[in-house]
């Protein structure tokens, strides 16, 4: 017997709910593995103690946090690094795109995971 799926973890229909912008999505598609990827490229580093691995890694790291930020930029929306300092220091920010998240009419949580689609 085959189990029926899973919902989504409540954590990963929040990211959906504030990534609805296509461009947005590939550039956190691109973005995110290039982040990890210069992360687990620094312990190479370390140990080779390589100066062009060190330069590779940190390539990849700050451009893939770059990607992240164009696609909240190009959304209208603070990155979830920024909104962290911002609630820190009691300074507004801007989580969901305008006309989505949980107050808004029409909200993306209440459609089912699999009827979502980038706009």
């Amino acid at each position: 017997m085959i189990a029926p799926p899973e919902p989504p973890h409540p954590l990963v229909v929040h990211w959906l709910d504030r990534h609805l912008s296509a461009v947005s999505f590939v550039l956190h598609l691109v973005g995110i593995p290039l982040t990890i990827l210069g992360v687990l490229l620094f312990p190479v580093y370390v140990y080779l103690v390589s100066f062009s691995i060190f330069v590779l890694a940190l390539g990849l790291f700050l451009g893939g946090f770059a990607l992240q930020f164009a696609g909240h930029y190009l959304e209208g929306t603070d990155p979830g690094e920024v909104i962290y300092f911002k609630r820190l220091f009691g300074l507004p920010y801007v989580e969901y795109p305008p006309g989505a998240g949980p107050f808004a009419q029409g909200v993306a949580s209440n459609v089912p995971v699999g009827d979502r689609r980038p706009r």
